[in-house]
């Protein structure tokens, strides 16, 4: 997202930099990072480090922003999601197609691959043309990244309730009673994913192992 506001702490550094060792763990030519979580809990300042890192290393990552991708626009969202209740929040809200087209154009190794790309000053909806070839990673980071295909699924488990003060700071949207209303069903559905997740980055920023599921 264009005009995003990244509060780069030394926790984020300390999880990219943990996570980096879990990436160097997988094999393959083409590897996805996917990370998510709630609002203001520190995805797009994890991924960036780890970005950075990664390119640090001379294996530069493509960082996918999966906000991106809402079949609604940022001025219709509201009006949108008011007029078919809390219920229609959720990953629903994405262009699965677009997205799954993307990652296939990462996996496949493709040129002039268009991202969608929202200005966060403006509200406008831009293209970005970039290019996927010879890029060893990508890096898919925003609420709902777990629900899509990935070799590694990240979740930050801090909760929109542990996360105020970065959402104040940051004041990507407004802070009133729908707006708590809106992160309180976002923080349902993210955690109906947690089953998804091969690692969670904790409350202290360490990366830990998803507990196993149980078969009783």
């Amino acid at each position: 997202m264009l005009g995003d506001v990244l509060l780069i702490t030394e926790n984020h550094k300390r999880a990219a930099k943990q996570l980096i060792s879990h990436l160097d763990n997988l094999s393959g030519n083409k590897i996805i990072l996917a990370i998510g979580g709630e609002s203001g809990s520190g995805k797009t300042e994890i991924a960036h480090e780890v970005a950075r890192n990664l390119k640090i290393r001379k294996t530069p990552a493509k960082v996918m922003h999966i906000d991106n991708y809402y079949q609604t626009s940022p001025t219709d969202r509201t009006p949108w999601r008011k007029e078919h209740g809390l219920e229609s929040i959720g990953y629903t809200e994405y262009d699965w197609d677009l997205i799954n087209r993307n990652i296939n154009e990462f996996r496949n190794d493709e040129e002039r691959v268009k991202l969608p790309c929202i200005d966060l000053l403006t509200d406008q909806e831009d293209l970005i043309i970039t290019s996927f070839k010879g890029l060893k990673y990508l890096i898919i980071e925003g609420l709902y990244a777990i629900q899509a295909e990935a070799d590694l699924k990240v979740l930050i488990d801090l909760t929109y309730h542990e996360t105020k003060k970065a959402q104040f700071t940051r004041g990507k949207e407004p802070t009133n009673e729908y707006r708590w209303q809106v992160l309180q069903r976002e923080h349902e559905v993210i955690q109906s994913l947690r089953s998804r997740a091969d690692l969670f980055v904790t409350k202290e920023f360490s990366v830990a192992p998803a507990p196993r599921q149980s078969n009783s």
